[in-house]
């Protein structure tokens, strides 16, 4: 590393220095930490892109996400943080983490995924989409060179990881899929040394780049935002076409993952649009998947509503067990009895949960103690 050791990393890490998603505000930030993100000579953060594909006239075609950005020479695609020089695209954000903590694995949320664990979490400036909603906002929704951040390659990442006994990296806060090479490295290293890595996704991702890296990965979590291609167009600046065809396609790869749907008053929790949510994802995806619906908070420019009630989120965890799902989740409502996960078989609780604390976890094996009925999930390290 540049300038600190890992001692001081993470010295400023437990003092909670790093803190969650928005350390663009430096003012939060150990100082010794920073480095500038213009680099005179070698640009380590620079990175040749995994996939794009080289057009006529020193144009290029971003082939990560569906958006599929047509990039002429020296200009940049949607995301901000790739650049066409000379007609190749390049990474500007590699080994550079804008955000850096260690979080519990619940945090992410990840219910059915080593419990009581702690994940390294990391991220890089950047985005495909443009969330109304976005906690996260003041370093999805700007550029590389407009956010302070820490050169932290993958060897970095690993070795902080292994130093905390951290058994996950979690590539979150902003969207890992626009810093694909970054993860992609930092996972396949982490596999050698025994660490699992989650990405917590929109999910938006082509097909061939998701595969890739599902061979490296651990878990996945996708924020499926609605369930209305009206709603991805008009509050995401995306599609939901291809988020769901990114859920059938972690289904028949086999790896876990689990769903999370931020419901906002007014605008996706409508009866009728989370029943059809709820039977497609029965249908396509199957019972076992589990849904996390969590509460939504006045945040970036959706300010003029109102948190959401308790009684919705109440109501969308019934629609979701009417169709047949066995795992549903209430997020962000601390002390609720719909965070705890509950024997599908006996009904037991095999799992309570406080906000991120786990108070009982009766899986062994795989299995709830009581019934013996399986329980899907990442329940040991691998």
């Amino acid at each position: 590393m540049t300038g600190y050791t890992r001692r001081d990393f993470l010295k400023c890490l437990s003092q909670g220095l790093c803190s969650m998603g928005l350390i663009s505000q430096v003012d939060n930030l150990c100082p010794s930490l920073m480095t500038p993100h213009v680099w005179a000579q070698e640009e380590p953060n620079v990175k040749e892109v995994m996939f794009y594909k080289k057009l006529a006239d020193l144009k290029i075609q971003c082939e990560i996400c569906p958006k599929k950005c047509e990039i002429a020479d020296l200009e940049r695609g949607y995301c901000g943080n790739k650049e066409n020089r000379k007609g190749s695209y390049y990474s500007l954000v590699y080994g550079q983490s804008c955000a850096a903590h260690f979080d519990p694995i619940e945090k992410k949320p990840l219910f059915h995924y080593l419990p009581s664990t702690t994940a390294f979490s990391i991220a890089a400036v950047g985005c495909n989409f443009e969330c109304k909603f976005c906690q996260n906002w003041k370093i999805a929704q700007y550029r590389p060179e407009q956010i302070e951040s820490i050169y932290l390659p993958p060897h970095e990442v690993v070795s902080l990881s292994k130093e905390r006994g951290c058994p996950t990296i979690a590539y979150t806060y902003s969207e890992p899929v626009v810093f694909y090479e970054y993860m992609y490295d930092t996972s396949k290293l982490a596999k050698k040394e025994g660490i699992g890595s989650v990405m917590i996704s929109n999910g938006y991702i082509n097909e061939a780049p998701l595969i890739e890296l599902c061979k490296e990965l651990t878990g996945v979590k996708i924020d499926l935002k609605a369930f209305s291609e009206k709603f991805y167009k008009d509050y995401c600046s995306g599609e939901l076409k291809p988020v769901l065809d990114t859920l059938k396609t972690l289904k028949r790869i086999g790896i876990w993952y689990e769903i999370v749907v931020l419901l906002i008053p007014t605008l996706n929790d409508g009866d009728q649009e989370l029943t059809q949510m709820c039977q497609w994802i029965k249908s396509e995806l199957g019972a076992e998947v589990p849904v996390h619906f969590s509460r939504f908070h006045p945040m970036y420019k959706i300010i003029n509503l109102p948190s959401t009630p308790v009684k919705t989120l109440e109501n969308a965890r019934n629609i979701a067990k009417r169709a047949g799902l066995h795992y549903v989740y209430i997020g962000n409502v601390p002390g609720h009895e719909g965070e705890s996960t509950y024997c599908p078989g006996c009904g037991e609780v095999v799992i309570k949960r406080i906000g991120y604390s786990i108070l009982k976890n009766a899986i062994k094996a795989g299995k709830c103690s009581n019934c013996g009925r399986t329980i899907p999930g990442v329940w040991e390290k691998a």
